[in-house]
């Protein structure tokens, strides 16, 4: 599914995701470490939706984004067939690093909420690395 922002470049996105068999357990309900996937997608989506592709800057900087710290808690569950919309918000801009403050709701009703650190390191040797430039322009221009 397609993320939005807004606005049209936005330290917010959305975006929604259907829940399939895969991503739930036994109990017919989505396995908890699916909801990090999920917000990882959300993250990743906006950074596409700002123009900056992780793969691109991985090969053009040199540069790739580790998640260094999260705290998580969840609320109630979703099921298959649910679609779910995820929402995240850049909380923080470190010069190395995005804290992002993100929510999984099922129509409006808060399903799992997240506070997730990612930080930007050198891909050889995956020790902290400034922001891209261009990321870091687009970042500050929309930060308000």
């Amino acid at each position: 599914m397609t993320p939005s922002l807004s606005p049209q470049r936005s330290l917010e996105s959305t975006l929604d995701i259907r829940v399939y068999y895969e991503d739930t357990d036994a109990g017919g309900v989505v396995f908890y470490a699916n909801y990090l996937k999920f917000m990882e997608r959300g993250r990743t989506e906006w950074l596409r939706a700002l123009g900056f592709e992780q793969s691109s800057m991985a090969q053009a900087c040199g540069r790739i984004f580790v998640v260094s710290a999260l705290d998580m808690a969840y609320r109630k569950p979703a099921r298959l067939d649910d679609v779910l919309t995820i929402r995240s918000r850049v909380t923080r801009l470190g010069r190395a690093s995005i804290h992002f403050a993100q929510r999984a709701e099922r129509s409006g009703e808060l399903l799992a909420e997240g506070n997730i650190q990612v930080c930007c390191v050198d891909a050889a040797t995956l020790r902290p690395a400034a922001l891209p430039p261009g990321l870091r322009a687009t970042l500050d221009s929309i930060q308000g």
